[in-house]
């Protein structure tokens, strides 16, 4: 069976400078451990001419020792360093480093252990042979020596302060001027060399004795006369720290005690005694002998402890040693072992983290080396098999936005839902026709939704509905019309929103558990539309039976009021004044009323052509007693914005004059009981959509909520004797302009301050082009 050949791309610059690193430091660390290896053998050859020649041992010992120390740092530092380096691969996470670290520490403790042991052993030997070489029973005779020599001085020294205070007490009624005799008698009892008596601040009160200090003497220090007054008496030994004590001709060690005094009267200052005595001279010379015998033995001692420590720091030496090699082998052959595995592993791992790039694999012919070249291969087939199913992926993908982009640009709204009602995705025109948040609401009930509950509970009855007929009759969809915030709590019936919705079973394996399309559309305007429609048929029938009837009423009233005039009595004649105006005044109402209605059932078709909207807006501010900037019509202002750059558009001049003056009759008519009366009429020009823009503002109470949804129908007004047409025939005849109209409620800081209604009209053709 053949053997496939797998590309592996060549390495880039920055893994080039990491190999190349990495072989430095293993040639670096290699010759550096070759080199302090080799310096530990020549200490080794060097330790051993030393221990048998002595005088050469004597010579280099501190230069060996100190060699010792520094190679041994030196291979504590190489192994704390690759101790380290493994570690910090372990804590980074770098792939194989476990492996390793086990396999390191295996062979560390196959080289440790024995060494250690043999270390041990031979710490024991090599102490207990270097104390072999010395009397132990003569170190010790000279220390008991020494002990036997200081108690004896001890002993000395406490009887002179015992007998210093004795002398001490006979001084309490001698006066200072007079205690130079006390003093002589004091020394001659004690057979002491010096007596000086001091007080409490070291000053000299009087003296006696063999030595020359009597015009300075020896002044005991501060301390030792606060120790001597808080221990009644202090005895020292001096003399024999001085450098003189090596000949025993020159060496002055003496007893010295001081101890205190009573003072002579009671407002006296303490007083000190201080006696000096010579010790014997075979004693001194004998405590002489003993202490250099001890230094001279102390001195030889020393240069056991150095070969002792030699001998250690060398087996100290040899154990690292042992260690560095077995932790340095431990790599080589973890890594010569590991090496197809963690190759093999390290694939494993970029596999399974979706990396199917070509992956490395061994040449060799064993098992291991196949395994990798069969991974590789593996590696191969699934990189081309993911690029299949990426392709296919990316054609679902790119299917799925343009559905989603047709799903959101579509006015209709649309909601999958599930079998329980609860909402799985929808489109932006739900969340508009509902004005609910439902792209937030995904997998809450339709009918859990505030506002919602009655259309969701519809909704789900009718697809419960829609499964048992689509069964027994194999339709495929349904279709209802709703009411949305029909009857609601707190909303006013004529803000009920009209939708016509159609459901369908989306298809799946089940049709208990399948999701649910639910397709909707806002009617509302439609309905308005055909409610309008009624209505201009109901005006146009109203005007023709209300208008015939009207004139012979008015002319007999009239007929009537000119036959009795002049026949009746004056009490009568006036009510049959006031009475036939009554019925003339309230016939010409009707007429106009009838007049309203058959302008707004019968309005022409608009003749569009290019007009001078701001000519037009000055033509109209005529008739309010003004040729324009600000004019004054009952009490309320009028304030122009004309823009001078706005174009011609395209429109029936007559038409727009009535649009106009509605308007502006609307706008005072609802300042009517406001803080401030004004009317506001603007023009705007707006280059980016060719459009001229009519707009009139008041500072009124502006529109309820439902009148802004239906001000445009026949009929709906808020005014206690309005008809409710001039915003209806606004309307009707910016449909004829195909002008767009806008109603809107002007809100400052929170509050309405007044509404706002506006038209958009299309510039005239040669201006747009």
């Amino acid at each position: 069976m053949g053997e496939r050949q797998v590309n592996i791309p060549p390495p880039d610059a920055a893994e080039r400078l990491a190999l190349q690193g990495s072989r430095t430091i293993r040639w670096t660390v290699g010759i550096g451990a070759a080199a302090m290896v080799a310096i530990g053998l020549v200490l080794l050859l060097l330790l051993t001419q030393a221990t048998n020649n002595r005088e050469l041992y004597e010579r280099n010992y501190t230069r060996l020792f100190t060699v010792n120390v520094v190679v041994a740092g030196l291979l504590l530092s190489v192994i704390l360093w690759i101790g380290v380096r493994l570690a910090i691969r372990l804590r980074r996470g770098q792939f194989g480093s476990r492996l390793l670290v086990k396999l390191a520490m295996i062979f560390a403790l196959v080289g440790f252990l024995p060494g250690l042991l043999i270390y041990v052993v031979s710490y024991q030997f090599v102490s207990r042979s270097i104390e072999s070489w010395f009397d132990v029973k003569v170190e010790g005779a000279l220390d008991a020596g020494l002990s036997l020599g200081r108690a004896t001085l001890d002993v000395l020294a406490n009887d002179l302060a015992n007998k210093s205070r004795t002398a001490a007490a006979t001084l309490a009624d001698v006066p200072d001027a007079t205690a130079g005799l006390a003093l002589e008698r004091i020394r001659d009892q004690l057979a002491a060399n010096d007596v000086v008596l001091w007080t409490s601040a070291g000053q000299l009160i009087a003296s006696a004795g063999q030595s020359n200090f009597v015009l300075n003497p020896e002044r005991p220090s501060l301390q030792q006369l606060r120790n001597t007054r808080a221990q009644r008496s202090v005895a020292i030994i001096e003399g024999l720290d001085d450098p003189g004590l090596q000949n025993p001709g020159s060496a002055r060690i003496k007893v010295l005690a001081v101890v205190p005094t009573a003072s002579f009267g009671l407002l006296a200052e303490p007083r000190f005694l201080q006696v000096t005595q010579p010790l014997p001279p075979t004693l001194v010379a004998n405590a002489i002998a003993v202490t250099d015998a001890n230094r001279e033995y102390q001195e030889r001692a020393l240069a056991r402890d150095g070969l002792r420590r030699m001998y250690i720091g060398t087996l100290t030496l040899s154990l690292f040693l042992a260690v560095f090699g077995a932790v340095l082998l431990a790599i080589l052959l973890g890594n010569q072992l590991a090496r197809p595995l963690l190759l093999l592993a390290d694939g494993v791992r970029q596999v399974a983290a979706g990396d199917l790039t070509p992956k490395a694999a061994l040449r060799g012919k064993d098992e291991l080396g196949g395994l990798t070249r069969s991974f590789a291969d593996m590696t191969q087939q699934l990189a081309d098999a993911r690029g299949a199913v990426e392709k296919s992926m990316d054609e679902v993908n790119s299917a799925r936005a343009n559905l989603q982009t047709i799903l959101d640009n579509l006015t209709a709204g649309v909601i999958v839902l599930d079998a329980d009602g609860a909402i799985l995705s929808s489109n932006p025109g739900a969340t508009r026709i509902l004005r609910a948040p439902l792209a937030a609401s995904e997998g809450r009930r339709l009918s859990d939704m505030p506002g919602l509950e009655d259309f969701g509970a519809g909704v789900q009855a009718q697809f419960e509905s829609f499964l048992g007929e689509q069964t027994e009759h194999g339709i495929d969809h349904w279709q209802k019309s709703f009411e949305l915030n029909a009857g609601h709590p707190g909303t006013p019936p004529q803000d009920a929103t009209t939708l016509v919705a159609r459901g369908a079973q989306m298809p799946a394996q089940s049709n208990v558990n399948a999701a649910r399309l639910l397709v909707f559309d806002d009617i509302s305007e439609i309905v308005s539309a055909q409610r309008a429609q009624a209505w201009g048929e109901v005006a146009r029938r109203l005007a023709h039976e209300i208008k015939n009837p009207l004139t012979p009423i008015q002319l007999s009233a009239e007929r009537l009021e000119k036959k009795l005039t002049g026949k009746v009595e004056a009490a009568d004649q006036a009510i049959l004044t006031k009475s036939v105006k009554t019925i003339v005044d309230q016939v010409d109402a009707m007429k106009r009323l009838v007049n309203e209605f058959r302008d707004y059932a019968r309005l022409p078709a608009a003749v569009l052509k290019p007009v001078d909207l701001n000519a037009l807006v000055q033509e109209v501010m005529q008739l309010y007693g003004a040729d324009g900037g600000e004019v004054l019509h009952g009490n309320v202002p009028i304030k122009l914005d004309l823009d001078p750059a706005c174009p011609r558009v395209m429109g029936d001049a007559g038409q727009l004059r009535q649009v106009i003056h509605n308007l502006l009759q609307n706008a005072q008519d609802a300042t009517e009981g406001a803080p401030v009366r004004e009317v506001t009429l603007r023009t705007q020009c707006n280059e980016g959509t060719q459009r001229v823009r009519l707009a009139v503002r008041d500072t009124g109470a502006g529109f309820p909520d439902y009148i802004l949804k239906r001000a445009f129908e026949p009929y709906v007004t808020t005014k206690a004797k309005g008809t409710g047409l001039g915003l209806a025939v606004v309307k009707k005849i910016a449909d004829e302009h195909g002008a767009r109209v806008d109603l809107s409620n002007r809100v400052v800081d929170g509050v309405v301050q007044g509404a706002q209604v506006s038209l958009s009209f299309a510039m005239a053709p040669a201006v747009a082009s």
